[in-house]
């Protein structure tokens, strides 16, 4: 993939299962165990079986290796397994580096995997505990002696510049947080099921750290998600029509730092999702207008505000306005502020749905599903098609 050129990906691959444990506050079992369960789960929804498996991909941030995932799960011999790096901006690099091997040959049937016990077991939300001597901590180390320790008060700083520029306050990050509970409410997969939320509920949240208030901030979850990645001509044998992945991109910024880029130009934006967007357009020869569904990752409401703008769906600081307009159907299944925060993974899934049709608030029959990954720090995305 080139940031000048046009890539030959796309519609090379395609994703033909997917599959998930519930969603949970304490799953009660190991990581691995809820791993394999979300494997088995996918694999089953594409009608294949372990032995069918030949590649792995995961995150770096998961203590399931590839090996011990395929032992466990019944998979036999790998000829291809991969992680991909910086948390949740690496959710639609899986499903890339997927479709990487299944278009070049190296492997044939790839299963993208993301398993943790986040709320039971280690909470990100925590912030930084303690730190091993590398040049990414040393790089956090500009910003964790003022009182930056976690990743509400890495956004917060760029969230205050946002409004502070446009002329907003934080009531403008209200409708992503509204937007987000009203599908997850019709979920059941959804923690939030039957909880929607109202502007007054979002304005009278606690502050976590200002702008932020608690509903601008994403759950902590125990669970895990699957997606099966194989060839277009295979996935049309299979049970489930196919989700071609149409482009595929990963993207860096120039000082680019994991959470803390202050030393920018300008706050207000997230360049390395400018990067994935030009990709995107470029390769898939699409605009905004093509776009049926944006599921885009939400770990804080400010970078979905941010995301649109990026993408060029709206000018500078009129993403607020965009999202409580309700014209592009938004993070249908309840994004992570409202069903699971998944690293973004349960998000792939409901673009599938999506494709499908059968998800449990369904847009339509959308030809395009944009997906992003993790904002803040180098990330990724994808578009997925619907099938001829």
């Amino acid at each position: 993939m080139s940031v000048h050129r046009l890539d030959s990906l796309g519609g090379r691959a395609a994703i033909a299962g997917i599959g998930a444990t519930e969603f949970s506050k304490d799953s009660g079992r190991s990581e691995l165990v809820l791993a394999v369960e979300a494997v088995r789960a996918a694999l089953d929804d594409a009608g294949l079986t372990p032995a069918d498996v030949d590649g792995l991909v995961t995150f770096t941030m998961d203590t399931n290796p590839e090996i011990t995932v395929a032992q466990a799960a019944g998979i036999g011999e790998l000829s291809f397994f991969s992680r991909v790096h910086y948390g949740g901006g690496a959710a639609c690099a899986t499903v890339q580096q997927a479709a990487l091997a299944v278009a070049t040959g190296i492997a044939e049937v790839v299963v993208c995997y993301r398993a943790f016990n986040e709320r039971s077991g280690r909470r990100f939300g925590s912030g930084v505990q303690q730190r091993e001597p590398t040049a990414e901590g040393a790089a956090l180390g500009w910003n964790l002696p003022f009182g930056l320790l976690t990743p509400a008060s890495w956004v917060a700083m760029a969230a205050q510049r946002y409004l502070h520029t446009y002329g907003l306050t934080p009531d403008a990050f209200g409708p992503v947080a509204v937007t987000d509970r009203r599908h997850a409410a019709r979920n059941p997969a959804a923690y939030f099921y039957g909880k929607p939320i109202t502007l007054a509920d979002h304005a009278a949240s606690r502050w976590i750290v200002e702008p932020l208030r608690l509903l601008d901030c994403c759950q902590e979850t125990d669970g895990a998600q699957a997606i099966v990645v194989t060839s277009p001509e295979r996935a049309r044998a299979l049970p489930h029509p196919p989700a071609l992945i149409t482009a595929a991109a990963q993207g860096a910024g120039r000082a680019q730092e994991q959470m803390t880029s202050f030393y920018r130009d300008g706050l207000t934006g997230l360049p390395e999702m400018n990067v994935v967007a030009r990709q995107l357009w470029r390769t898939a020869a699409l605009a905004p207008a093509d776009i049926d569904v944006a599921i885009l990752y939400d770990h804080f409401t400010p970078f979905v505000l941010m995301q649109l703008e990026e993408f060029g769906f709206c000018g500078p600081g009129e993403a607020s306005d965009f999202v409580a307009a309700d014209t592009l159907p938004l993070n249908t299944h309840g994004g992570q502020l409202g069903e699971a925060y998944l690293h973004g993974m349960n998000g792939i899934a409901e673009a599938v749905r999506q494709l499908r049709g059968t998800s449990v608030n369904q847009a339509g029959s959308p030809a395009h599903v944009l997906v992003t990954a993790g904002t803040g720090v180098p990330t990724s995305g994808l578009i997925l098609g619907a099938d001829g």
